[in-house]
């Protein structure tokens, strides 16, 4: 018993030693043609933009800037060149009998500087600036999380193809059980009405036959329709065109065994959780950097002259540092800091009930696929005692040694054990799939 037990824990489906070449294809072409996932690249390149725009403010900036200016009026600074020279200039005169010394007029300059340029190259770089440095990490981490959510997405679609494979396989032998039970149910009926002529039934077994007939007609129909909605949504998660025809694989009904450990742990979900935590911690360090000092470089390098006038004298070049210490800001950075702590909290909260809710999935994923197991060993189990019991009828009723009613029955039971094995079997692979998502255990290839 407890060898048994063990058995039915070591229930994954087959593609830990069986290679479903076709379905795996189909999951490339997914994963290459999904729209969403397009869509997902799309975020991650913009972050990856982001991020070398945060790393680009570690930099020096360059700019070229010119202006002109042509004023007259305003307000004018006298200078009294005159009245403080004047004196001096007559005295030497005087002195040197001579007019070598002009007498000079006072001065009034214009505040605003009339006809005169100034271009120049600015350059500033940051020198120490904490918030540029946690904003890079910042970004950096985002992109992290937008790759990670894209393997959560990349996961959720090879569920959800393998689901729908399967489900599609399903139909198409569903359609293959019917298509046996009608060839089936026709001979009997053509078997019933040559008695019939012959006065050896009555009627009653001729129209229970051609019932059946019809009954089994309107069933293979059904799974038809079933079978192509099957096949138009597995398309649709490939993004190609509903009526593409499917390739499909063989799969055996011999289902091996290999032993499930739980490794939720390795979901995506938890990674992202993690990285968000992360992320926090250098928002965290981003709110406090705004109490320390940043410091910054500039240079100017430029002519500046009246009149478009140019020489060595106009050359210059003007260089300093700038310091930025924000004193008081009103507690604003203090109660920025508080609410990141309270998002911390939440985020440890999360990531203890996240870690809880993986794994009660697993369980519940894992005790699945150990009842499909169970329950298609029974049907099959069934579909062969039932497959006997119809060969047993059926040589009976050709002997003549049992009614039409006993060899509709044991053909109705055969038919649906048959159709239940179907039925167990594709829902072992689903249980199989949904078990492989639950613990992340698929590998996607580079």
């Amino acid at each position: 018993m407890k060898n048994k037990t063990l058995t039915l824990l070591l229930v994954i489906c087959g593609y830990l030693g069986y290679s479903q070449s076709k379905l795996d294809g189909y999951i490339e072409t997914g994963l290459k043609n999904n729209e969403v996932i397009k869509q997902h690249n799309f975020d991650i390149n913009k972050s990856m933009y982001a991020l070398k725009e945060a790393r680009s403010l570690f930099y020096p900036s360059l700019s070229l800037n010119g202006t002109y200016t042509k004023g007259e009026g305003g307000r004018t600074i006298d200078i009294p060149v005159g009245d403080m020279l004047n004196p001096v200039y007559n005295t030497l005169n005087q002195i040197t009998n001579s007019n070598a010394f002009p007498m000079l007029e006072n001065q009034s300059v214009l505040i605003n500087p009339d006809n005169f340029y100034d271009a120049k190259i600015h350059t500033t770089m940051p020198l120490l600036n904490f918030e540029i440095i946690y904003n890079k990490r910042i970004k950096s981490q985002q992109t992290t999380l937008q790759k990670i959510e894209l393997e959560i997405y990349q996961r959720e679609l090879v569920k959800d193809i393998k689901i729908a494979y399967y489900k599609y396989l399903q139909s198409l032998e569903g359609i293959k059980i019917y298509e046996d039970a009608l060839a089936l149910v026709k001979e009997n009926q053509r078997v019933n009405h040559s008695l019939f002529k012959n006065d050896k039934i009555n009627r009653t077994a001729v129209l229970r036959s051609d019932n059946e007939v019809i009954r089994i007609t309107a069933n293979l129909e059904t799974a038809k329709h079933v079978s192509n909605n099957a096949r138009a949504y597995f398309n649709f998660l490939l993004n190609q065109k509903l009526d593409t025809e499917i390739m499909v694989d063989e799969i055996n009904e011999n289902i091996p065994n290999a032993l499930v450990e739980g490794k939720t742990e390795n979901r995506e979900e938890l990674k992202k959780l993690e990285q968000v935590k992360e992320l926090n911690h250098n928002v965290s360090k981003l709110t406090k950097s705004h109490w320390f000092p940043t410091l910054s470089g500039f240079a100017d390098f430029g002519v500046q002259d009246f009149d478009f006038e140019m020489n060595k004298d106009s050359r210059y070049y003007f260089a300093g540092l700038g310091l930025e210490w924000n004193i008081f800001s009103g507690n604003k950075n203090k109660y920025k800091l508080k609410q990141v702590e309270e998002d911390n909290k939440k985020i440890n909260s999360q990531i203890d009930n996240v870690k809880q809710q993986l794994q009660l999935q697993f369980q519940v994923t894992q005790n699945n696929l150990k009842s499909a197991l169970e329950q298609f060993y029974a049907d099959n189990d069934q579909k062969e005692s039932a497959k006997k019991y119809n060969e047993d009828v059926t040589k009976l009723y050709k002997e003549g040694q049992a009614i039409y009613i006993e060899l509709l029955d044991a053909q109705n039971q055969w038919v649906n054990a048959q159709l239940n094995t179907n039925l167990s079997l594709y829902n072992t692979w689903i249980a199989f799939a949904e078990l492989e998502r639950a613990n992340a255990s698929f590998t996607f290839k580079n």
